[in-house]
């Protein structure tokens, strides 16, 4: 048994090494080895999520077992978190807070031809320092980069451009995430008009939020609010774009998404939005762009409450 009380069995115990010099393939193993496993666990009927390996489906399915797929069985049990994993993603928040902390000073420094590969890895080894990992494709887009969705960003930063940082770091121990994102002109002086309005427009948007954020609040309704000023400004939604279109300028994106074993989860605060409960973790993250400019989006973390939130972030807003 493992301290969390999960027994495991050894494929070894299974039959694997049997398997193999059989000459079996090797995915056939590994249904084989599932099969044996759920046969020992008397497992005659199952639930499993949705993106449940089809070639196990099949060869369950073909060995008698029914399988439902039931996405809320996995959903549910996962959206409001455990006090360790908030732990976990308080830790994780600490090292974003502080490596955002790195990646805004050489943004404004903008020293020595400063390149977004070397941001990206300042923020890493602060990561690293505690007790967090990095993704490799953790974001510093500049200039008409910054206006691409998940561009990584590359190369040299130009003075006066945008620079959207994104970050979502993974604590070690729990190995839950957190998630951020700012937006900082590089070389540290007054912003272009454009950006400036973007920015004003975007912590409007986060505002009207966090004036409806609670347990029970609707994530398309949130949305709605989300997209209010930006629509008033005149600028592109996902709300208001024409139907079969691909929305490129504007505020594109949904606001935000659920947070914990994995970056992106439920629950959803987009066009399809749930139902928030207490204790789910989620950011909250609007923004606005223009193709060949750049933009600016700003993304807190925040624990959902029965009257309220708390924002976990602990970074301000500036440009």
């Amino acid at each position: 048994m493992t301290p969390h009380g999960i027994e495991t069995i050894d494929p070894q115990a299974l039959g694997q090494d049997e398997l193999i010099a059989e000459g079996w393939e090797r995915l056939a193993i590994e249904a084989e080895v599932c099969l044996r496993a759920a046969r020992k666990l008397d497992i005659e009927t199952a639930r499993v999520p949705p993106d449940f390996p089809l070639f196990l489906a099949d060869y369950f399915r073909a060995a008698g077992i029914e399988l439902e797929v039931d996405e809320d069985e996995f959903v549910q049990r996962r959206r409001v978190k455990s006090a360790s994993e908030l732990e976990g993603i308080r830790r994780a928040q600490k090292a974003a807070d502080a490596a955002m902390g790195v990646a805004r000073q050489l943004i404004h420094e903008l020293r020595g031809g400063l390149t977004s590969e070397q941001v990206r890895a300042a923020m890493a080894a602060v990561c690293e320092e505690h007790g967090c990992e990095l993704s490799d494709d953790a974001i510093v887009s500049h200039g008409a980069q910054s206006a691409i969705g998940h561009d990584s960003g590359s190369g040299e930063i130009g003075r006066g451009e945008p620079v959207v940082v994104d970050i979502w770091p993974r604590d070690k121990v729990s190995r839950c995430y957190a998630d951020m994102t700012r937006t900082f002109v590089a070389g540290g002086g007054a912003p272009p008009e454009e950006l400036a309005e973007y920015h004003r427009l975007t912590e409007d948007s986060l505002r009207r939020v966090y004036g409806a954020l609670k347990a029970g609040a609707n994530g398309r309704k949130l949305f709605e609010v989300s997209a209010e000023p930006y629509v008033e400004a005149g600028h592109p939604t996902q709300l208001t774009k024409e139907p079969g279109t691909v929305l490129e300028d504007g505020y594109f994106h949904g606001l935000g998404h659920g947070v914990g074993l994995e970056v992106h989860e439920r629950p959803f605060m987009g066009r399809l939005g749930d139902d928030l409960l207490a204790g789910e973790v989620v950011t909250v993250e609007p923004g606005c762009y223009r193709r060949g400019f750049g933009g600016c989006r700003l993304e807190d973390l925040v624990l959902v409450t029965e009257d309220g939130y708390e924002i976990i972030t602990d970074f301000p807003y500036e440009l």
